[in-house]
Formats: structure tokens, sequence, C-alpha cells
């Protein structure tokens, strides 16, 4: 299934259950988010400037070897090839805590033709080398952290060193959350700050709350759609994709694991935050769907 901004959610849902999901949602944001003074400091941290051609060769080479090794995380449909109906169901409830939905390769094309798609603020201020330069070390940067649990560390450090070191200088930011949603920024802010704070007994209340309105699942998925076509008429498709990424780093931040991510509480954090932010263009009844779990948790 290829990635998209529309449905950040869905990458999200696969980067909490990431090793180093945090960072590669670290690295979107500060695509969504770089000006031309960040894009051009990211460019010129390109380890291929300098080189000669024998060393863009070999480093061609280690980066074509790293993205064949990133294409091996696990996959949901390579999990259950083969299988009997019954078989497939068990296999995946468990390969959801393993298995991706998408992959290494749709990742990348969503951070080159999505984030620095045709509507980044940024496009047509910087050369093509610049630009190319740029989009080159936050791919390479973000399949670093994408495979984090696979590629030895040295490669793993070769693909994100360059963005780290951008990074560690205060060159790229992220955008903030919801900056351009009006009153409910302040909303959405609270809703990430109170994930990203969690204890025990408030990462307890989430897990009841989802098990309560587990019965409710197609609405859920009805009211989600309802929000991303909101977002992409409206024209915030990358400020909802925006809140979810944050949402990622949140979710993780609060101590929820890779089993809270494959049973559902991601998929209940994201929903209320997709109905935060969509709450002006939605439907009471879809808008209701989406903040239950919230206002479960907050009735306790």
């Amino acid at each position: 299934m290829p990635y998209s901004l529309v449905s950040a959610a869905t990458l999200g849902f696969d980067l909490v259950r990431l090793p180093a999901g945090r960072s590669v949602a670290g690295v979107l944001l500060a695509g969504l988010g770089a000006g031309v003074p960040a894009l051009t400091c990211l460019a010129a941290a390109h380890p291929g400037r300098g080189l000669s051609s024998d060393e863009r060769g070999q480093r061609a080479v280690r980066s074509r070897r790293a993205r064949e090794t990133a294409a091996n995380v696990p996959h949901v449909r390579s999990a259950t090839s083969g299988l009997g109906d019954a078989e497939r169901a068990a296999v995946l409830v468990a390969q959801l805590e393993l298995g991706t939905i998408g992959d290494a390769a749709t990742l990348e094309r969503l951070l080159r033709e999505d984030v620095l798609g045709p509507e980044h603020l940024a496009n047509g201020f910087l050369t093509e080398d610049e630009w190319a330069g740029a989009s080159d070390v936050l791919a390479d940067a973000a399949l670093g952290y994408w495979a984090a649990g696979l590629l030895p560390p040295l490669v793993r450090r070769e693909l994100t060193g360059p963005f780290d070191r951008v990074l560690d200088a205060g060159s790229v930011a992220p955008p903030a959350v919801g900056a351009d949603l009006g009153p409910v920024a302040g909303e959405l802010t609270a809703l990430l700050d109170g994930i990203r704070t969690l204890d025990d007994a408030g990462r307890a209340r989430w897990r009841t709350a989802v098990d309560e309105g587990r019965a409710d699942h197609r609405s859920w998925a009805t009211a989600m759609h309802e929000a991303s076509w909101a977002a992409h008429v409206s024209g915030r498709t990358r400020t909802l994709a925006t809140a979810q990424l944050h949402t990622v780093q949140a979710f993780v931040d609060g101590g929820f694991d890779r089993h809270d991510g494959a049973a559902g509480v991601w998929n209940a954090v994201a929903g209320c935050v997709q109905g935060v932010a969509m709450s002006d263009l939605l439907d009471d009844r879809s808008l209701a769907v989406l903040r239950a779990p919230w206002v479960r948790v907050s009735a306790r």
C-alpha cells in the first residue's frame, strides 16, 4: 500500500511499531517545515559533495545495498502468503506487531514526491542541484531510521549522519502542531501534551477506552475517511499530516509500545487528532465517533 500525506494516520500506524519510527517522523516533519535556508543547509551537508568520481560510485553502491536491506523490513502482505483463511487471520493479527503496511520504497516516494512535492513552499526557490541534494539527505535519513533494526550501525549512521548534524546545529526545525488550525490548535496541542506525559494509569485508561469502542470500528473507518477527505478539499492535507506525525512522537514519548500500536490504541489516538484538527468541517456523527476514546478517557 503506498503512503500519502492524505492517509498520514496509516503511515503513523507503521511508524509507532518500528524501533526508530519516531525518528522517521522527525525527518518527515523537518521536510514539511523546511524553508529555503534549511533546505540549503541540508543540501550543503550532502555526503557526495567534494568526492571523486570513484568515491561517488562507491557511495552509490553502498546506498543501493542499504536500500535493498531496508526492503527486508517485515511486511504484512508477505506474512500471510500461502495460508488458508483461518491461518491467515491468526498470522495477520500477530504480524501487525512486526509487519508494516507500506515499505521503504513507498516511504522514499512519499518524501520525495509528497513532502517535497509541488506544494512545498520552498519549491522553485533553490537550484535543481540544491533541491536534489536536500532531497537525498532527507531520503537517506528516513530510510536509515526506517530500517534501523536491520542495518549495521555504521551503515545506518552513514545514512542518517548528514541529517543529524544539520538537526543538531539547529538549522532545521519541525513545523508547529496545527499552526494554521486557528482556535483548535490549542485543543490539539493540549491533547498531544496529554498523550506525551501519560503515566501507567493514563495508558491503562486509553487501553480500556479502546476495548470499549471495538464494536464501532466500521463507523471509525468511515469517519477517518470523511476527515481525510475534508482535509484534502480544504487544502489542509499537509497540516493534518503534520499533526499526525507529531502524534507519532507523542505516542512514543507517552510510553505506548508496539503492541499498543497494533492493538488499536494508535488508531484511537490518531482518530482523536483527526477529529480535533478537522472539527470545523465534520458532521456531528463523524466528530463524535472520532473523539469518543478521548471522551471516555477524560470521564475516568
